[in-house]
């Protein structure tokens, strides 16, 4: 079907190894170096390279070491490698209703070169931009003939691409996780750190390796702000709010009756996160379940995502399942009273699954047992097969409370705080200045979000991530999987929630929460995001140099052993001190270097008459700069400075 339409450009199916001619089977995946298309005659193709992964809810923040992600993308290329794609390049945000999963954040940053808000990252993608030039530096050769692969050693490989006509560029490769190694390459030696890729493209010298890092490292910084309620408003924070109670159980006219328990997906057609499960039962006086001493328990088991439970009316529990198994199973303690009891549970779906076989069959809802069950006396009520009266999502969503608009919103009454099941709105005034924008949740519960209107998607602050397996930072070499590097353990999953600059005005915009579970509208806040003012930079003596200057006539590429470079983030912006500049054996990452064993007392005086004041400034990093700190040792210049 595919083919009858004669689109003139040919056809790929990613991960679908039997795809038959002429639709080309590509690769997705952390490396794709060793992978092989299903015909000679087809083209090698990586279609996904994931540059990062997505964050879950009740996760810790996954990140992919550039080292590594560089080292992949070089290993492809150097093994015949036509085409390379990144997922992501740019992060995202799942607005609305939108991420999938189940449990996958609003935030789809995805530790991208470009971030969730639009910001390069450093130094990922300055290592990548350094990167893909060296890559095209090799292209004529590239494409002219095929590879030799002579021999280096275990865990070494080189790559040479030569031609009859002289053209010639070369990938030295050390696939070893441990160990440094000195190889010898058409009579030159060559420093190849563990887990890297080296590129020559003259066959002689090193314009790049993917563990040496030219690129600087951008300090991000966020400026916070409390929510300044519009002009119009009163002058107090947070007193421009009202709100809007949510009924607990049936409240709409669609809503209907069933025997048993529903699954939600087919009940709901995603219309909703949303499925109320309501049922009224009587429990008579001389129930075995009212006598003293007994203690009822609400027993549900859901397929997931989340459930909340009103007993009578009362909030009695809440439950909820992970990104690694979805389903909910809950026993909540209870007070039954002679007579009528209402038996309301709200279940809710994060995201539905979107990928791999059969995910339609996965489902999601209360679908059974829900039983009562007497610790006393053994008891056991199971109400699964009564008749429950279904409401597919809530009643302010018919209202379109979202909107804002609605004429039941209360300003005059105290704002409930705390409780669940509450709308809240605000009018507030953008932050001042261009930069992106975040509401930080912190202080509420779980629920969605709307801002003039348009959803910023669902907000869920208090689902902490686990206190253990956090690796920051993380050593790139070997293998890297989704949960290799992870950080921000013991905190939130997300706390803080992007909001468009084009969805705002300069006042006058309304902001719209639903609070599943509870929480206080009061304490949110409002950040914007910089790329900062601090930058760093850590080069080695045996780094190369910079790409950029490969093939210049500039002095600085005459110059004995590498560049540091550093450059202010923004046009208007100048190198106004330099907090850090040792040139030794100088120790730590960005923001916490210190000085080693060995560091020139020139250091910092040649760093700053070089940068200060200036916008950009590069320095070379040799003795013939700083002098001798150390004789026989292996040396590097750490610089950290200031932009304003």
């Amino acid at each position: 079907m595919a083919l009858s339409l004669d689109t003139g450009v040919p056809w790929v199916m990613c991960q679908q190894s039997d795809a038959p001619d002429p639709i080309i089977n590509t690769c997705n995946g952390f490396y794709c170096d060793q992978f092989t298309p299903n015909s000679n005659n087809k083209p090698k193709m990586w279609t996904e390279n994931w540059s990062g992964w997505f964050l879950s809810f009740g996760g810790a923040v996954p990140y992919r070491p550039v080292e590594d992600l560089a080292f992949a993308v070089a290993r492809f290329f150097q093994r015949g490698g036509t085409f390379q794609n990144y997922y992501m390049y740019h992060g995202g945000t799942n607005f609305d209703r939108t991420s999938g999963g189940p449990f996958i954040s609003t935030s789809y940053d995805y530790d991208a070169p470009l971030d969730e808000y639009g910001l390069i990252r450093q130094p990922k993608w300055g290592h990548l931009k350094d990167l893909h030039k060296a890559i095209k530096l090799c292209e004529a050769a590239l494409v002219a003939t095929d590879p030799t692969y002579p021999s280096l050693g275990p865990n070494l490989e080189a790559t040479v691409y030569k031609t009859g006509s002289g053209l010639c560029s070369a990938f030295l490769a050390n696939i070893g996780t441990n160990s440094d190694v000195t190889v010898k390459f058409n009579g030159n030696s060559y420093l190849l750190p563990a887990w890297s890729v080296s590129i020559l493209p003259d066959c002689k010298n090193v314009v790049f390796n993917t563990a040496k890092i030219n690129s600087v490292t951008l300090v991000p910084s966020f400026s916070r702000q409390s929510l300044q309620v519009a002009a119009d408003s009163s002058d107090a924070i947070g007193s421009g709010w009202s709100y809007i109670n949510e009924p607990v159980g049936i409240s709409k006219d669609d809503a209907f009756t069933k025997p048993g328990l529903l699954e939600q997906i087919k009940t709901t057609a995603d219309q909703s996160d949303y499925l109320w499960y309501s049922l009224s039962t009587n429990i008579k006086a001389d129930e075995p379940l009212l006598e003293d001493g007994s203690k009822t328990v609400l027993h549900v088991q859901s397929l997931g995502h989340a459930l909340h439970a009103f007993i009578n009316g009362k909030l009695v529990g809440s439950g909820y399942g992970s990104s690694s198994n979805a389903k909910v199973t809950v026993d909540f303690p209870i007070a039954l009273a002679p007579g009528k009891n209402t038996f309301d549970l709200l279940s809710l779906t994060v995201g539905l699954q979107n990928y791999g076989a059969f995910y339609e069959k996965t489902g999601a809802g209360i679908t059974g047992p829900v039983q009562l069950k007497g610790s006393g006396n053994g008891t056991n009520i199971d109400l699964s097969s009564q008749q429950w009266t279904y409401q597919t999502g809530l009643k302010g969503e018919e209202l379109n409370f979202p909107s804002g608009s609605s004429t039941q919103w209360d300003s005059k009454s105290t704002l409930p705080k705390l409780q669940p099941l509450v709308w809240y709105k605000t009018t507030f005034d953008a932050p001042a200045g261009s930069e992106p924008v975040a509401i930080d949740f912190t202080g509420m519960g779980k629920g969605e979000a709307w801002v003039n209107g348009q959803s910023i998607g669902r907000y869920w602050p208090t689902y902490v991530s686990q206190n253990g397996g956090c690796t920051d930072p993380c050593n790139y070499r070997g293998a890297y999987s989704s949960n290799k590097c992870l950080k921000n353990c013991g905190k939130p999953s997300q706390s803080l929630y992007h909001v468009p600059r084009s969805w705002l005005k300069s006042s006058g915009n309304t902001l719209v929460l639903f609070e599943e579970i509870g929480g206080d509208p009061t304490k949110i806040s409002f950040v914007t995001k910089q790329l900062g003012s601090s930058l760093c930079s850590h080069v080695t003596d045996s780094h190369p140099l910079p790409v950029d200057m490969w093939g210049s006539d500039s002095k600085i590429q005459r110059k004995p052993g590498p560049v540091l470079s550093l450059e202010c983030p923004n046009p208007n912006q100048v190198i106004s001190s330099i907090k850090f500049a040792s040139f030794g054996t100088p120790l730590g990452t960005c923001g916490s270097f210190s000085r080693g064993r060995c560091s020139s007392a020139r250091s910092l005086s040649v760093v700053r008459q070089a940068c200060v004041g200036s916008k950009s400034c590069s320095i070379g990093v040799s003795v013939n700069t700083f002098g001798d700190p150390c004789k026989g040792v292996m040396k590097s210049l750490a610089v950290e400075a200031s932009c304003t």
